[in-house]
């Protein structure tokens, strides 16, 4: 388990960290998805963001790595306004990142060394490819999976493809590894093995994490501070032990796996079957 700092986080003010967020607002139309989100990530770190589905925790860290960008507000890496750079110059920012896609993302038609190797065709000179199939045997190695260089992604399980994600996302040794759902569609034994990833590359690469997710396990286990957003906005922010006792009603349900008795007054109250009820036979043609 995580060391936790008790109490609600202090350590990130506003201004510090080595990603930070100036009153962001996202629009899509009409519909605010941030609302106002001032974030400093600490570097070293692992936050976690938590919160239901539609919250804007996937719109919040696409906005980190300049996937989305806000439609009012400002994003920093290391202390370099971002969001106001062409995506020529926000290509050379993102190879300090690297991204773990909730599906993984790979290209099936790549076998896993070709996979690993895509962001350093993109973004690197090759000199020598005998240091390249170093760099995949060692990051490979670092994921348990030294050699399945040659395998492709349809032979490979749902768990198997997410570590090679992950040994795609430190291609280029990123100072940031941005995971979006990374325990989705796993059963439990395949996620801890992503929580121990995660905590073995934040311990041996030194890197920042950022980590959105539904699985509270993954998050208390991982996480050195956990974000909640609601409705575009943070509603909680501290440590595990935190979050655990926040009196908020909404993240008690949250983290609880409980529907809220608005919602569940709802789905009990009493209804009436139509009256248009059909049986298999309405169906059948007369022969």
């Amino acid at each position: 388990m995580k060391q936790q700092n008790k109490g609600k986080n202090t350590n990130t003010k506003n201004g510090d960290g080595i990603i930070v967020l100036k009153n962001v607002i996202k629009k899509f139309s009409a519909k605010i998805v941030l609302e106002n989100i001032s974030l400093a990530i600490e570097k070293g770190k692992t936050t976690v963001v938590i919160g239901p589905s539609g919250c804007g925790k996937t719109v919040l860290i696409k906005h980190l790595i300049l996937l989305l960008r806000p439609t009012s507000g400002e994003v920093y890496f290391k202390g370099q306004r971002i969001d106001n750079l062409n995506e020529g110059q926000l290509n050379q920012i993102r190879t300090h990142y690297g991204f773990l896609f909730q599906g993984g993302a790979l290209f099936d038609s790549l076998s896993v060394t070709e996979n690993i190797t895509f962001p350093i065709r993109q973004h690197c000179e090759i000199p020598d490819w005998n240091q390249v199939g170093e760099l995949v045997k060692s990051k490979l190695a670092m994921v348990g999976l030294d050699g399945f260089q040659n395998y492709y992604p349809a032979n490979l399980s749902g768990g198997q493809r997410k570590r090679v994600a992950l040994a795609r996302a430190i291609a280029l040794n990123p100072e940031v590894i941005l995971y979006d759902e990374p325990t989705t569609g796993l059963d439990p034994i395949r996620s801890d093995v992503i929580n121990e990833l995660i905590l073995k590359l934040q311990r041996e690469l030194n890197v920042t994490s950022v980590v959105v997710t539904h699985d509270m396990t993954s998050a208390y286990k991982v996480a050195d501070r956990i974000i909640m957003l609601h409705k575009g906005k943070i509603i909680a922010d501290g440590d595990a032990d935190f979050i655990r006792n926040h009196p908020h009603p909404i993240v008690q349900h949250f983290i609880k796996g409980q529907v809220s008795d608005d919602d569940l007054a709802v789905l009990r109250m009493s209804g009436t079957m139509s009256q248009a009820q059909f049986l298999p036979r309405d169906f059948e043609q007369d022969l």
